[in-house]
């Protein structure tokens, strides 16, 4: 593990009970409860390549890269998110394992071959841009991380078809209300929808977190809808379910 040199208003937090730590800073978009449940949805390769579709400072593969051997592959568009996330690369010492492209996804055939890829990542912009409605924020950072401005569906997908072995995986969080919009368009580029989770604040409350795995070239149907995850109980603290993800069985 290397000495690593944090810049004005960066921190270091450990990223669940994975022992794995990480690079944040509030100046921007640090991960959040989705990143933790996206590295923990699929299966992962135990060899192979994984590629983090708008990984921002890498909370996702970081949090994976203690369940697999595969080459984990980042790939963010800010340059600060991206520098951000070497340096954490580099402080858990996973440079053999990791590495971190910076660039837009539609890019991504110039670093890497077609059809090389077992498994995609994707915890994208969740929000479309309405110059109606859409309340942009403030900060560069958040707004790009937020609203798809700079990618969108059609083009993670359409990425991803080509990215991917056939038989391999996409596994993306999202908002519930983009799910039939999801499923549409991942059909639409022969991923087909095979494993939903929906995620509650409540069990007494909408969800408000959608997770969802696809195959490239699976056949239609046999789609599985697994159980309600429930964030918190009705007193505020975290479910079993939510513990176990963070911190292992008890």
């Amino acid at each position: 593990m290397e000495n690593i040199v944090l810049h004005e208003n960066e921190r270091i937090d450990e990223i669940a009970s994975s022992g794995v730590k990480i690079i944040q800073s509030r100046e921007v978009f640090s991960f959040s409860i989705d990143a933790i449940l996206l590295a923990r949805f699929p299966r992962l390769p135990r060899r192979g390549q994984v590629v983090d579709m708008c990984a921002g400072n890498g909370a996702v593969g970081l949090f994976a890269s203690s369940k697999t051997s595969a080459k984990i592959i980042e790939l963010e568009l800010q340059e600060r998110l991206s520098e951000m996330a070497r340096r954490s690369i580099a402080l858990n010492g996973l440079e053999d394992q990791m590495e971190v492209i910076t660039d837009n996804l539609k890019h991504a055939l110039d670093y890497l071959h077609p059809s090389s890829t077992d498994l995609i990542f994707c915890n994208p912009p969740y929000f479309k841009v309405d110059s109606k409605r859409s309340r942009l924020n403030e900060s560069e950072h958040y707004t790009l991380a937020r609203h798809e401005l700079t990618t969108n569906l059609d083009e993670i997908f359409e990425t991803s078809k080509k990215l991917l072995k056939s038989n391999g995986h996409i596994a993306m969080v999202h908002r519930p209300e983009r799910f039939l919009e999801i499923v549409d368009k991942m059909r639409a580029n022969n991923l087909q929808p095979k494993w939903i989770q929906f995620v509650y604040p409540k069990a007494d409350q909408p969800a408000n977190i959608l997770l969802i795995d696809a195959i490239k070239d699976g056949k239609p149907g046999g789609e599985i809808f697994l159980p309600p995850l429930i964030v918190h109980d009705q007193d505020g603290n975290y479910t079993d379910e939510i513990n176990e993800i963070y911190y292992g069985k008890h």
